[in-house]
């Protein structure tokens, strides 16, 4: 089992920046790759950023590229999501999710993100 914890949620203005936190804990050792997603009212959840734990490749959106960031902390068992020129088509539930080395996935339980003037 997995367990996560998002924080760093909140409201921004348009062109601010946020970094989201998600700690894991628990079997960390099985963690093969962890990601954000995001869900927006009336949406479908769609995925945000992804990395690889070995090798450390990375994936964006086309939407986010240029402007998010993901990285990990290995000491902290933490994954962040550095978020830059927000705007309002961010504003959304954002949540982490992980998967493991026998494929099982485990999500965190969102954090709302709101860009808004």
């Amino acid at each position: 089992q997995v367990q996560l914890v998002e924080s760093g949620g909140g409201l921004v203005q348009p062109g601010g920046s946020l970094r989201l936190s998600c700690e894991a804990s628990g079997s960390i050792f099985s963690i093969s790759a962890m990601g954000w997603y995001r869900q927006a009212p009336g949406k479908e959840r769609e995925l945000v950023a992804a990395l690889k734990i070995v090798g450390g490749s990375t994936y964006y959106a086309d939407s986010v590229k240029g402007r998010f960031t993901i990285s990990r902390d290995n000491a902290k068992n933490t994954v962040y999501l550095q978020m830059n020129s927000l705007n309002v088509e961010d504003t959304a539930v954002y949540y982490c999710r992980t998967s493991t080395d026998n494929g099982q996935v485990y999500w965190g339980q969102g954090t709302q993100v709101t860009v808004s003037s």
